[in-house]
Order: C-alpha cells, then sequence, then structure tokens
C-alpha cells in the first residue's frame, strides 16, 4: 500500500476519533506515533521532543502558575468582590448585570489568563443572579461563555505564553499588546449586550450610587492589586512574566491565610461595633486554610496536566508536517493570495476555520510558525500578527460545532448547548468587527510598546 495511502487512512482514523469525543492529546498523539511509523522516524525522537519542552521551557512555567492564580482568586472571593465592583458601575444601565458580568470577565482574566477558568468562574456566580434578575436563562448563559473569550487576550496569558514559546517573541511584548485589544473586545460585547437588553426590557435596574461604587471598589482592591501587581512588573521589567506568575500566586497564597482567620475572628466578635464590622468585612475577603490549597493546587495541576502533555506533542507533529511537506503547501496557498491584505485576510480565514474545530492551543501550535513568517514577509510585524491571530483564536471559543467556551457555560449553568448559540452570534459578529479593525489598524497592537 502506498504510503499517501496510509498516511490519509492515520488521518481519517483520527479525525474519526476526534469526533466521537477523544482527548486532543491522544488524536495528536496517535497520529505523531502512526506516522513516524509511515515516515521512518525513530521513536526517539518523539521522547527527545518531550524532554525538550518540559526540561528547557522556563517560559511555560508561567503556564500553571496563572491557572493556579485562577483558582486561588476564586476560592479567596476576590473574584466575587470584582464581579460586585462591576455591577455597582454598569446596574443603572439597562442590562446593567449583563454588562457587569462581561466587565467582571475582563478583571478576571487580568488575573487567570485562561478563558473556560473565566468562563467557569463568572458563569457559576453572575449566571443564577441574571435569571432572578429577568433575563433569558439562554442570553445569560451566551454572555458569560463570550466574556471568556478575553481570558487569553487580556494580560496575562497562557496562550501569548505559549506563542511567545514557539515563536520566541517576548513574552512581555505580547502581555502588553493585548491590553488594548482585550479592552475593545470587552466593550464591543457591552454595546451588544445593551442593545440585546434594551430590546428586550431585561434586567432590573439598580440606582447608580457612587458611594456603592467606591464601597465596592474598596472592597475589591485585593483584585485591583494583583492585577496592578502583575502589568507593573512586566511592563517595567521587573520581573519576567514566569517570575510574576510565581509572584502573584505567592500574593494569593498569603491574602488567602491571612484573611480566612481574620475574616472568621469578625464574624465571631460580637462586641464589635456593627460600622466598624462591615469596614473590616469589606476591607478583608473570605480566603482559605492551608488544608484547602492541596485541593486547589490539585484542580489547577489537572488542568495543566491536559495542556502540557498537548504542546509536548505538538511540537513533535510540527516536526512531521513539516517533514511531510504542509507547511510549505499551506505557505503557498496563502502567498498566492496576492498583497498585503488579501494575504493576512487568508491567514485569519484559516485561523477562523481551524478554530471552529480545534481549541486554541492545537490551533496555535500548527498553524502559528506556518503563519507567522509569511505574515511578516509581507510586512506584519511580529507581535502585531500574534495578537491578530490570538484574537481570531479566542473567537473560536463560542463558535460551533467545538466552542470550547460554550461547552463550559453549558456545565456552570445547565442549559443545554444548542440552546446558548441563539444568542451567540450577536457576540460572534462584535467580536469579529473588532478583530477586523485590530487586523487594520496595527498601532492597536503597539501603540503601548514604545520600541515598536
Amino acid at each position: 500500500m502506498a504510503d499517501s495511502t496510509i498516511i490519509t487512512l492515520i488521518s481519517l482514523g483520527v479525525t474519526g476519533l476526534f469526533m466521537l469525543g477523544t482527548p486532543v492529546f491522544l488524536v495528536i498523539g496517535y497520529w505523531v506515533v502512526g506516522m513516524s511509523f509511515v515516515l521512518g522516524l525513530s521513536l526517539d525522537n518523539i521522547g527527545a521532543a518531550l524532554a525538550d519542552v518540559f526540561t528547557d521551557g522556563f517560559a511555560l512555567l508561567a503556564m500553571p502558575l496563572f491557572i493556579l492564580t485562577g483558582d486561588l482568586i476564586n476560592r479567596s472571593g476576590i473574584a466575587r468582590r470584582l464581579s460586585d465592583f462591576a455591577y455597582a458601575c454598569l446596574g443603572w444601565i439597562r442590562g446593567g448585570l449583563a454588562m457587569a458580568s462581561l466587565g467582571a470577565c475582563g478583571l478576571f482574566a487580568a488575573i487567570s489568563g485562561s478563558n473556560s477558568a473565566t468562563t467557569a468562574t463568572i458563569g457559576s456566580m453572575l449566571h443564577p443572579e441574571m435569571v432572578k434578575g429577568g433575563y433569558d436563562e439562554r442570553f445569560s448563559a451566551a454572555t458569560a461563555a463570550a466574556g471568556g473569550t478575553v481570558g487569553i487576550i487580556i494580560p496575562p496569558s497562557i496562550i501569548f505564553i505559549v506563542y511567545g514559546f514557539l515563536m520566541n517573541l517576548p513574552i512581555s511584548d505580547l502581555f502588553v499588546a493585548g491590553i488594548v485589544p482585550g479592552s475593545l473586545m470587552v466593550f464591543a460585547m457591552m454595546l451588544t449586550c445593551f442593545l440585546i437588553c434594551w430590546k428586550n426590557g431585561w434586567g432590573y435596574l439598580i440606582p447608580l450610587s457612587p458611594i456603592r461604587v467606591i464601597k465596592t471598589a474598596i472592597g475589591a482592591w485585593l483584585g485591583f492589586f494583583a492585577i496592578g501587581l502583575v502589568l507593573w512588573g512586566i511592563y517595567t521589567g521587573k520581573f519576567s512574566p514566569t517570575e510574576a506568575a510565581g509572584v502573584t500566586v505567592g500574593f494569593c497564597v498569603l491574602v488567602g491565610f491571612i484573611c480566612l482567620p481574620i475574616h472568621k475572628m469578625i464574624g465571631k466578635d460580637e462586641d464589635r461595633e456593627i460600622s466598624d464590622k462591615r469596614v473590616a468585612e469589606m476591607l478583608v475577603v473570605r480566603g482559605f486554610g492551608p488544608l484547602e490549597l492541596p485541593a486547589i493546587t490539585m484542580r489547577s495541576s489537572q488542568i495543566t496536566g491536559i495542556l502540557a502533555p498537548l504542546i509536548a506533542v505538538s511540537v513533535v507533529m510540527q516536526q512531521i508536517l513539516s517533514v511531510l511537506g504542509a507547511q510549505d503547501a499551506i505557505g503557498g496557498f496563502v502567498t498566492s493570495m496576492g498583497g498585503y491584505h488579501a494575504v493576512l485576510f487568508t491567514a485569519m480565514i484559516i485561523v477562523f476555520i481551524s478554530g471552529m474545530v480545534l481549541e486554541s492551543l492545537p490551533v496555535t501550535i500548527i498553524l502559528a510558525p506556518i503563519l507567522a513568517p509569511i505574515a511578516h514577509d509581507i510586512g506584519v510585524e511580529p507581535v502585531q500578527f500574534a495578537v491578530i491571530f490570538l484574537v481570531g483564536a479566542s473567537i473560536g471559543f463560542i463558535t460551533p460545532p467545538y466552542g470550547l467556551n460554550l461547552y463550559v457555560a453549558s456545565g456552570v449553568t445547565g442549559v443545554p448547548y444548542f440552546r446558548l448559540l441563539r444568542y451567540t452570534w450577536p457576540y460572534l459578529i462584535a467580536l469579529v468587527t473588532v478583530w477586523i479593525i485590530v487586523a487594520l489598524v496595527p498601532q492597536l497592537s503597539t501603540m503601548l510598546l514604545p520600541e515598536l
């Protein structure tokens, strides 16, 4: 049997496994092993590549640390304080609670760097309140799913770390470049949310109270401090993204350990004045104890255990695709489109279509090494293309049939997957619009980088 036939059969076989729900890591792993046999490549190459990724990838150490950060701020109660602040600012507008959930997604993303964690945390907290507030449950769940897309764009970002590792780009520059596009994504979704809620008359309004805004802002001071700590440290060069992740984890652990006994003491102190207790409770979050830390760490480790092997085996997949000439074929197709905008938008379409069937991690690992050099050849600055690429990959989180955030939102809210789709498309249009603007206006990605 000809090698081309065997390659086709293996590819169809693993595609079938993927459609049946086999984990992406195993799908890529089976394909890599099968291709290695067909092409006569040593299996030692797979082991060597895996070892290189896990031993030499210092930048990748930030990934599990930021995942852990997301779980720590959720368990400690910091995430709830951030959402309360967002609602105090926006609750007076029609659809204010839904808009606040999007704002909370942006704030949570500025600490955690994960799309699924953002969707799961904000969705589980605010979906019940939105339903009680008169919002359609399908719209509420779709809003949480859409809001989670900024989890990998607003820094810190796990996928930016992976992209920088693969393409040898400064991760700190990528983080800074994602600030403006990520903020635009949040504002575009808020505008969409307002229009939908205004049309349907959803949401109970609360009066705009400067005092409430100030109180909730003070209550969320630990969250703001964590956000400022990450951005200040990376932007000023005081520490690398990996070091920033470690510092943030240490800060969250200290907050959890210190706040828990104080929070309990405040609740038991019957002699303290009511006003004093309210001030103390406003400044101190719920926290967590040392005995809870292993469970929190285990949950984060489970997510890392899914992502890290996928990165490693996908590096080998890149090598095999290069041997097969797939990279040259895709590159030749894209470059054949002609001029600057034709090539750029062809690359964007490829990313969009890939995001419909794959998670952002394999899309990045497979396509970034192919498309980034082409974009550089036509004059696209590497950091700008990284933002363009990853904004497109983030949109894939709410595009069926895959749409990871849709599955996550469905799981935490109980709303069936297909019922979410009705209210997903307005957000999809808003995000695609922002994506095109980011592609056409390079300054949106590079304006905060003085050297570019």
